[in-house]
């Protein structure tokens, strides 16, 4: 691994891992943004072979620092969701984009760095695109159970055909590859029926 590319890398880890919030993994607290950062990172190896530097720490910068900024500051409803949602892009892809200059990248990477984090480009940019692919397959395979429980279901099945909608022909296979439970299963099934 490239030296500049090494320290952004355990730049980005470092911030990770200032999330409070914590799982447990094999017994042992991991803070929840850092297990999110690497699960990224696992997917992007698995999908993408060859992937530049730049999609490796946009990847593994999605998230960064989301805890700092609440959803709960927001309106509820879909608007504020999604307002949210963008306002942490910006801020993910700054905070990276500086790490990037700090470490010897140009502008041009720093600034593409921004352009995956914020998803400009989804469906043209192959890059944006397996980022994007990435995000949802660490959710359906790690969060999705737990967080179908707690929604009313005809809004499950919508936020389910949303997220499909959004993931390449590539993700779609992986996807009904990943073990579910039989609810969950089932509300994929629905949801693309």
């Amino acid at each position: 691994m490239p030296h500049r590319l090494e320290q952004v890398l355990t730049a980005l880890d470092q911030l990770h891992s200032e999330d409070p919030k914590t799982v447990n993994v094999a017994d042992e607290p991991l803070p929840a943004e850092l297990l999110y950062a690497q699960r990224m990172s696992k997917w992007l190896a698995h999908l993408n072979q060859t992937p530049s530097e730049c999609l490796q720490i946009a990847v593994r910068a999605q998230h960064l620092q989301r805890w700092q900024v609440a959803r709960e500051a927001y309106p509820e409803g879909r608007v504020g969701y999604l307002t949210w949602r963008r306002d942490q892009g910006i801020r993910a892809g700054d905070t990276a984009a500086q790490l990037m200059r700090e470490a010897g990248y140009s502008t041009e990477d720093a600034e593409r760095v921004i352009t995956l984090i914020t998803k400009k480009g989804l469906g043209r940019d192959a890059d944006v695109q397996t980022l994007e692919d990435c995000a949802c397959l660490v959710f359906l395979e790690n969060y999705f159970a737990d967080f179908s429980r707690k929604v009313e279901h005809d809004h499950m099945v919508r936020i389910i055909q949303k997220t499909w909608r959004k993931m390449s022909p590539q993700a779609h296979e992986l996807a009904l590859t990943l073990p579910m439970s039989p609810a969950s299963a089932a509300l994929v099934k629905e949801a693309l029926s």
